[in-house]
């Protein structure tokens, strides 16, 4: 067999030769090794003295035809093409396999490498990291860490491991377990390539490489994907479990997951789930920040975000759409404009999810200023083609926003800098010229987080800031409560002047009114302050008509794949107004085809091939009918993964964000989360997550979430259209009961097309004395 992609020829004893041709591309095949069947070769066959690859052929024929499979070293075989057994074959091989990452993703399935132990090389250089945190631990709970953390280890390793595991501890209040870091490069490969017994399997495995990758990854080697403390795992050694236990896995098991802790494989059916995660289960009278931090740092518990401890995390395009949704209806419901150009929508970060904003603000057309403390996200997201332009001057931002806003140029300038500088110079701005300068402004700091680095305070730089934070936490919390009552003081100056502002779902008004600043609201219930929540004046409207941040992952790595999925997508949509809709879906449609057209040009993918767009439950069904449908018919070539963020109708229950306008007191209730996760489970979802935490902050969410693999079958299809009708209406319903019109119509119109649907419906008080009246009596 020769190489350089030129054929091999196989000679028998006797020199004659087969008419089979074998082409090879690519160093994998110095990894096979050729094995022939006897049926079409002797089992004396031969390379010929020229060979310098070696590959493994197993043939397999019937009596007309012989179906050719490379089997992988790995473990995993799967058919090529179908030849007559008469005709010469070239086998071509697949692109983008490497000898180095099929080592490598079979050796991260065999458990913890213990013998010998990996080199300790501690935090890598060059790569973020995630704050210190500081758990105030007594001695007995520093044990109690060490002790947990060994358990993952057997007695003769662990007198060499507990020195370090106990550094870590005292350095970074967390044993992540660093000499377990991972020699792969870490990203979502093939579908192909995982060495799994079933596709569900190898689509966690994607998906969670995925969730861990450095493009996609806030803090990797903390196992952190966004906001700042939404893990993936706890620590590395629950990484190597977790793929080790998919790897073997069948159709009949299902992996139970506590707070990053793979609990085990248990006997299951094909129709369970095959993953089931909790992350933060904890009882409401302890679920408090400070117990928090000590738990985690025991090793018990974990903040799984949202999406990062579902893994479902699909890179900042997850959140690109829902920002550009928000800023165009921001800019229908408080500038009155469908034209965005020229207006200038100012925010700050620029990490995780928020490394968005940027991007969402050219798509919408306006000037985005986004401020951001920490350079490596900036050139981050510079690099990555999300951020147009960076600066840490403020002389220089206000002339390039002057500039931008009178030639209504889209610009996303990153102000490498404090977003309370930055608010109070527009403040001076308007003193000085009488101009207001901004018409939208809002803010994505980890603001959940405000104590442990999610929010940096304007009086220190950045690393004196974070050398504060390891070395005298109370400072640094009394430090950050004053700039939240400095930053909240410039809002208030220049909303007074017209400035429309809202809260992004990232606790800043809750925080900021904690922290003594003027966020109130005269006669206001709890989940109201001076300024809206995005949900209760922008987004809470389209979850009530069933819309969400529905999304997808093509597990083949192949970028037409997800060109296939738009087309369908947007074809969907197109065919959904053509059959009639209400003009608000007809709307949201419409925001969302103009988004799938955008999207390859704006070059949105992070990570896996991934696609995120705002459906209803029609949408979403029939979109996921269709992929399914192209799968089958090999117009997609390998199964595609459904899911969605959290964030959405009836996802998460969260009285300060996706919940705040729910106005029947039950804002602060989580069944609706809770049954989204059951309800989806026995449903068909292929995993289902629930979360205490996410966006908003530790003990102030619950989250409920799924993956649901589309494999081309009817049973997919089947899965699909049950499990996904449910996540939405779930939500549709009780919003409904809430009192939302928008959710009382959409409900109604899903139950005239679903018989089996039948939903309580709310009767309104129409006669609002009569409530006065009685409680005189």
């Amino acid at each position: 067999m020769r190489g350089g992609g030129s054929a091999a020829r196989v000679e028998e004893e006797d020199g004659s030769v087969p008419h089979l041709l074998v082409g090879g591309a690519g160093p994998y095949c110095a990894q096979m090794q050729a094995v022939f069947s006897s049926h079409i070769f002797s089992s004396n066959s031969r390379l010929n003295k020229n060979s310098t690859w070696r590959a493994t052929l197993i043939v397999h024929y019937p009596p007309e035809w012989c179906f050719i499979s490379v089997a992988l070293h790995l473990g995993c075989s799967r058919p090529l093409l179908v030849v007559p057994r008469t005709s010469p074959v070239c086998l071509a091989f697949p692109p983008r396999i490497s000898s180095a990452a099929m080592t490598s993703l079979k050796e991260i399935c065999r458990g913890l490498p213990l013998y010998p132990l990996p080199e300790n090389r501690g935090r890598r250089k060059g790569i973020p990291h995630a704050p210190v945190r500081t758990p105030n631990l007594t001695g007995q709970e520093k044990k109690l860490a060490l002790r947990n953390a060994l358990r993952y280890f057997p007695p003769e390793i662990q007198k060499k491991l507990a020195p370090e595991f106990a550094e870590e501890l005292r350095l970074y209040g967390h044993i992540y377990m660093y000499r377990f870091f991972p020699d792969i490069e870490m990203r979502a490969y093939p579908i192909g390539e995982y060495p799994c017994k079933t596709k569900s399997a190898a689509a966690i495995m994607l998906m969670i490489m995925n969730n861990l990758d450095p493009s996609v990854a806030q803090f990797p080697q903390e196992l952190v994907t966004y906001g700042g403390n939404g893990q993936v795992f706890s620590n590395w050694a629950q990484f190597w479990l977790v793929m080790h236990y998919l790897s073997e896995m069948t159709e009949e098991q299902t992996l139970v997951m506590y707070s990053g802790h793979p609990l085990g494989l248990f006997p299951s059916h094909r129709n369970a789930p095959r993953l089931i995660i909790t992350n933060g289960m904890v009882i409401p009278n302890y679920s408090t920040r400070d117990e928090y931090e000590k738990m985690f740092a025991l090793g018990v518990t974990m903040y799984g975000q949202m999406t990062a401890g579902s893994y479902c995390y699909i890179g900042p395009q997850g959140i690109v759409h829902g920002t550009v949704l928000t800023v165009l209806n921001a800019g229908r419901r408080y500038l009155k404009a469908e034209d965005l150009s020229g207006k200038v929508f100012v925010t700050s970060g620029l990490g995780g999810m928020s490394g968005a904003q940027a991007k969402a603000a050219v798509i919408a057309g306006c000037v985005g200023i986004i401020a951001e403390v920490d350079e490596a996200a900036l050139l981050k997201r510079h690099k990555q083609g999300w951020l147009m332009e960076i600066s840490n001057s403020l002389d220089h931002c206000i002339t390039r926003l002057r500039d931008a806003r009178k030639n209504k140029i889209a610009l996303s300038l990153g102000y490498h800098g404090n977003v309370v500088d930055l608010w109070e110079r527009l403040v001076q701005e308007l003193d000085t010229t009488g101009e207001l300068l901004v018409d939208l402004g809002s803010d994505q700091t980890s603001c959940h987080n405000p104590f442990s680095g999610g929010y940096y305070p304007v009086q220190l730089g950045f690393e004196e800031a974070k050398q504060l934070l390891s070395t005298n936490p109370g400072k640094f919390r009394t430090l950050v409560q004053e700039s939240l009552r400095r930053h909240v003081a410039a809002i208030n100056r220049l909303a007074d002047k017209g400035m429309f502002f809202w809260d992004y779902g990232n606790a800043f008004l809750l925080e900021a009114q904690r922290a003594g600043a003027d966020v109130g609201k005269r006669g206001a219930n709890k989940t109201e302050f001076r300024y809206p929540s995005y949900v209760q004046h922008i987004m809470g409207d389209i979850f009530s008509l069933g819309f969400g941040p529905f999304r997808w992952v093509c597990t083949s790595g192949d970028p037409q794949d997800l060109a296939a999925t738009d087309l369908i997508a947007m074809s969907v949509l197109e065919d959904s107004i053509r059959r009639g809709v209400s003009t608000s879906v007809k709307q949201q449609y419409h925001d969302n085809i103009r988004w799938i057209r955008e999207a390859g040009r704006h070059r949105l993918v992070v990570g896996s091939q991934a696609r995120i767009l705002y459906s209803d439950q029609r949408g979403r069904v029939s979109i996921a009918v269709a992929i399914n449908q192209a799968i089958a018919e090999g117009k997609i070539k390998a199964p595609v993964v459904l899911s969605r963020d959290h964030h959405d109708v009836s996802g998460t229950d969260s009285p300060y964000r996706e919940t705040s306008n729910v106005y029947d007191g039950s804002a602060f209730c989580a069944d609706m989360a809770v049954q989204n996760f059951v309800g989806d489970a026995f449903r068909g979802a292929t995993w289902v997550a629930l979360h205490n935490g996410g966006g908003v902050g530790w003990g102030e969410v619950i989250n409920g979430g799924f993956g649901l693999v589309l494999d081309g079958s009817k049973e997919a299809e089947e899965r699909a259209k049950m499990m996904l009708s449910w996540d939405v209406s779930n939500g549709v319903a009780r919003r409904c009961w809430s009192g939302n019109d928008y959710a009382y119509e959409t409900i109604c119109q899903a139950m005239k097309e679903n018989s089996a649907l039948k939903v309580t419906l709310p009767h309104k008080v129409v006669d609002e004395s009569i409530l006065e009246q009685a409680m005189k009596h």
